[in-house]
C-alpha cells in the first residue's frame, strides 16, 4: 500500500511517500481502506519533533484519524463491521496510508450519505471543542475567548460557543479575512494574534489552542473566577513559571486547566462524536475544509499549516 513517513524530523520536506505492507489487524483491531485521511496540528508538532521523539523514528507513518471502509478485523472482532463506513481514531500515528489499523473500541460507524471528507474535518476537532467547554464550565450568558480560532478545532468551539449562549464569542485570528470568515461562523468580536482589538476587557472563558510563550498573557485577560483551558500547543509549550501569572492575581481566583480527550471514556467519547456528526449533517454544525490533496501531497499539507495558511482542515484521498 501507499503511505507516507516521515524520514527526517523538522521541516515538511521530511515526509515522504514510500509503500509499505498491507496492515494485518492485531487483537481488538479493524483495518480500514481510507477514503479521507485528516491533517492535524499534532501531525505537525510530532513531525517538527518539538515534542520530542520517545518510540517516533524515521519511517513513522503520521495521522490520527481516518474515515472510510472497514475490510478486515481481527479474530476476536464481530464480522459484522466489515463493510461498515466508520471514523476511526488511529492514536498518534498510522494515518496517513490507503489502509489504516484502528482499535476497535476507537470506531465511529458514518450514517448513509455523511461524507468521509466532512467526518474528518470534525471527527477529532468538535469533539475537543464540546468537552473543552464543558470542562471551563462555560454557561450561557459568559464570554469566550478562543485563541487560534482559524483552525478546526477553534472553528467548532465559536459554533458550539453561540449554540450555548455565549454572551460575547471574541477569537483570535491571523487577518482580518479570516476574521471575517470566523465572524459568518458566529465570533462576534475578532482580535489580533497578540489579543488586541475591539472586545471585552476580559472573559470568563478563554480556550487556547496556541499555548506557547504568549500564553500567560491569556490568562491576565481572565475576569475574576475566569478560566483558561489548554487544549492544544501549536507554538510550543507555554514557559514554566506561567503560574506566577495566576498568583500575582490571587484574589481574582482565576484559574488554569488542561484537556486532553483522552480523559473522556471510549463511550461517551463515541456517542458525542456521533452526536456532532448528525449535527453536521443536519446543518447546524459546519465541516469546514480547507483542501482536499492526495495523499502524495501530505508534505505541501504541512508546509501550508506551518505557514499559517490553513483555516479550517485539510484532508488528504488516497
Amino acid at each position: 500500500m501507499r503511505a507516507v513517513t516521515i524520514e527526517r524530523f523538522g521541516p515538511p520536506e521530511g515526509l515522504v511517500p514510500t509503500d509499505l505492507p498491507d496492515p494485518v489487524p492485531g487483537p481488538g483491531q479493524v483495518v480500514i481502506a481510507a477514503e479521507a485521511i485528516g491533517v492535524g496540528g499534532v501531525d505537525a508538532v510530532i513531525r517538527r519533533g518539538t515534542i520530542g521523539r520517545a518510540g517516533i523514528e524515521p519511517g513513522y507513518v503520521p495521522g490520527s484519524e481516518a474515515a472510510g471502509t472497514l475490510v478486515a478485523v481481527a479474530e476476536d472482532v464481530d464480522r459484522a463491521w466489515i463493510g461498515r463506513r466508520v471514523w476511526a481514531f488511529t492514536g498518534v500515528g498510522g494515518a496517513y496510508a490507503e489502509r489504516v489499523v484502528a482499535a476497535v473500541g476507537d470506531l465511529t460507524p458514518l450514517d448513509d450519505g455523511f461524507s468521509a471528507i466532512d467526518a474528518v474535518a470534525l471527527g477529532s476537532a468538535a469533539p475537543v471543542a464540546r468537552f473543552a467547554l464543558a470542562h471551563g464550565h462555560l454557561v450561557a450568558g459568559e464570554r469566550v475567548l478562543v485563541r487560534g480560532a482559524a483552525g478546526s478545532i477553534g472553528i467548532a468551539a465559536v459554533e458550539l460557543a453561540v449554540r450555548l449562549g455565549a454572551s460575547a464569542v471574541a477569537v483570535t485570528a491571523g487577518s482580518p479575512a479570516r476574521g471575517e470568515r470566523l465572524r459568518a461562523l458566529g465570533a462576534t468580536h475578532v482580535l489580533d494574534r497578540q489579543g488586541q482589538g475591539d472586545g471585552p476587557s476580559s472573559y470568563d472563558l478563554v480556550l487556547d489552542i496556541v499555548g506557547g510563550s504568549a500564553m500567560p498573557d491569556f490568562l491576565d485577560r481572565l475576569a475574576p473566577n475566569g478560566r483558561l483551558v489548554l487544549v492544544g500547543a501549536v507554538a510550543g509549550m507555554p514557559p514554566a513559571d506561567f503560574g506566577g501569572r495566576l498568583l500575582a492575581a490571587f484574589q481574582q481566583s482565576r484559574s488554569f486547566a488542561t484537556f486532553s480527550l483522552d480523559s473522556v471514556p471510549r463511550d461517551a467519547l463515541a456517542a458525542e462524536r456521533a452526536e456532532l456528526f448528525r449535527s453536521a449533517a443536519a446543518g447546524t454544525l459546519t465541516a469546514v475544509v480547507d483542501d482536499v490533496l492526495p495523499l502524495a501531497g501530505a508534505a505541501a499539507a504541512h508546509r501550508r499549516m506551518d505557514d499559517g495558511e490553513v483555516f479550517g482542515r485539510i484532508v488528504l484521498t488516497p
